[in-house]
């Protein structure tokens, strides 16, 4: 999920409540809810962070277990170090060192949670495995928990300055949001099931949502090495299945691309379901690496690209 949806998700259980456990509460939810995503500034070209993206940093050793303590630490120093410096605070709670823990380590669980809803996948299990696991519940920005959270929130945030009660909306908006992601995994489960009816041959299956239209999906998977694509909504069922396209991944020009390209080594390790598109010239082969959950290989949002030279005479 992106970042202003977990900052949504820590500040809802922040406003529901939880925030009044202690000073610094509610910057501990926010902050954890988003922690895991410090893995986006390791490497040094552009795909090799998406290649260790949502790896230990999200997973439960690395994003749950061991992260939160650390956040933990250094909101306890912020806070000693403006104690020091005479600093008063606006909530006038007192710090409770255990709360400001539990609230770290509830902020950093929404994390891998929110992220394992989507078609992007989590490493829930690095470092000791790098298997993907993904429940395709949500698309990868979901307006609909914008919405209800960030109104929630702001109505909450308002009463609260008037001295009403304020905190039973954002309870009933994180309540909204649950049954709707229960909705979302229902839907994709039948989508998948649809796939599998008639296609014995289908692995890797993935159903991904589209950003409004939360009820369709667009189906990809693999039958061997080529992957095919169709549609599914609840109301029509199954849409027509797609050619087989080709993976391409066993083209003698994209395996030497790969094994004297480190930037398509990293893009692999990320990749899910990689795919190959190759476009020769007469003195130069560009090879495109994408995955298939975002588009076919002609037209994937998602791409590295490498050229070759042929070494042709005259080039």
């Amino acid at each position: 999920m992106d970042n202003l949806t977990h900052s949504l998700a820590g500040w809802a259980l922040g406003q529901a409540g939880l925030k009044t456990r202690s000073r610094k509460g509610l910057a501990a939810l926010i902050l954890a809810a988003n922690m895991p995503d410090i893995d986006v500034f390791f490497g040094r070209s552009p795909w090799e962070p998406l290649a260790m993206h949502r790896g230990f940093t999200h997973s439960l050793v690395g994003g749950v277990l061991v992260m939160p303590p650390i956040l933990f630490g250094l909101l306890l120093l912020l806070d000693r170090w403006q104690l020091a410096r005479g600093a008063t605070f606006k909530s006038g709670l007192p710090m409770r060192p255990w709360w400001l823990l539990a609230l770290c380590y509830l902020g950093a669980l929404t994390h891998p949670f929110l992220d394992l809803l989507t078609t992007y996948s989590v490493q829930l299990m690095s470092p000791f495995s790098g298997r993907w696991f993904h429940a395709d519940g949500l698309f990868i920005i979901d307006v609909w928990i914008w919405l209800a959270l960030a109104l929630a929130i702001g109505i909450s945030k308002r009463r609260e300055d008037r001295g009403r009660e304020w905190r039973r909306l954002p309870q009933a908006a994180i309540a909204l949001v649950i049954v709707y992601v229960g909705a979302n995994l229902a839907i994709s489960d039948r989508a998948i099931a649809a796939v599998r009816v008639d296609r014995s041959q289908a692995e890797a299956i993935f159903a991904s949502p589209p950003p409004v239209a939360f009820w369709q999906r667009r189906l990809v998977w693999r039958e061997g090495d080529c992957y095919r694509w169709a549609a599914y909504d609840p109301v029509n069922g199954r849409g027509a299945i797609s050619r087989c396209e080709a993976t391409l991944l066993r083209h003698p020009a994209v395996r030497a691309a790969i094994r004297g390209t480190p930037a398509l080594q990293s893009f692999l390790r990320w990749s899910v379901l990689p795919q190959a598109d190759i476009k020769k010239g007469r003195c130069a082969v560009k090879v495109t690496l994408s995955d298939a959950r975002y588009g076919d290989r002609r037209r994937s949002l998602l791409g590295r690209d490498v050229i070759l030279p042929t070494g042709a005479p005259g080039c």
